[in-house]
């Protein structure tokens, strides 16, 4: 069984914003101890007494505007992001990155999130079926408040497909948990406010930490989805680049 941990980042509704993202980490289910453990490693050493109670959310350690991040220096916060995000860099090369930006002007006739769970769907299910995986799934993200319509969708996608394909090996859900109680959501997290960093601040600190972890098959970069009008023939992202030159 493979699981995919996802989060969100970026604001379907802030209209200074440009890009949403659905993004996160699909780990073996054997993987899942392996990551807690080095994220537990982690937090013991920002409170001893209370390991269980630190939670890595990045955008709250980057504007440092809560305990334990408030008393760090910036540059030291930037190195709890990347030390988070080490943790994928440093698993078994099983553990991939998954990732869908939505621009969103270019979705004006659906909510993005919508359009970023129906692509990842398709491209989890397909890694799913692929040769060497062969594998069943379930999509695990945090609590939402689109929990409701994502569950929905899921329903549909499974008794109609996608798009793109009929969706055969997610066999439930997804399910909705607090971040709080998951360290690998708190990675997805991690995993999700990099990439939107990326895109809307083209600020490539954090991505550039775990970038190679996308999962790919030869050249082409399919965890990874770039979705705006236009921008196939002309963006220098990794996900359109490598579409580009197959």
């Amino acid at each position: 069984m493979h699981l995919l941990y996802l989060d969100d980042s970026g604001s379907a509704d802030n209209k200074n914003e440009q890009y949403l993202v659905l993004g996160g980490v699909c780990l073996y289910e054997s993987q899942i101890h392996y990551v807690t453990t080095e994220l537990d490693r982690i937090a013991a050493r920002f409170s001893s007494d209370d390991a269980d109670g630190v939670e890595f959310h990045a955008s709250v350690v980057f504007s440092g505007r809560e305990e334990p991040w408030k008393s760090l220096k910036k540059e030291e916060r930037q190195s709890v992001i990347k030390e988070v995000l080490g943790v994928l860099t440093n698993s078994y090369d099983t553990a991939r990155a998954f990732a869908t930006v939505v621009h969103k002007p270019s979705c004006q006739d659906r909510h993005p999130m919508e359009v970023a769970f129906e692509d990842i769907c398709s491209r989890f299910d397909r890694f799913l079926s692929r040769p060497g995986v062969d594998s069943r799934g379930l999509i695990i993200l945090d609590e939402s408040t689109h929990a409701t319509r994502l569950q929905q969708l899921s329903r549909q996608f499974r008794r109609l497909g996608t798009q793109w394909n009929a969706i055969r090996r997610i066999v439930d859900g997804p399910l909705f948990v607090s971040s709080r109680s998951f360290r690998c959501i708190q990675l997805a997290d991690h995993i999700a406010y990099a990439v939107f960093r990326r895109y809307e601040a083209k600020d490539t600190n954090y991505f550039d930490v775990f970038a190679h972890r996308f999962d790919r098959v030869g050249p082409v970069i399919h965890g990874l989805r770039h979705i705006e009008t236009g921008a196939s023939a002309t963006c220098l992202c990794p996900s359109c680049l490598s579409r580009a030159n197959p």
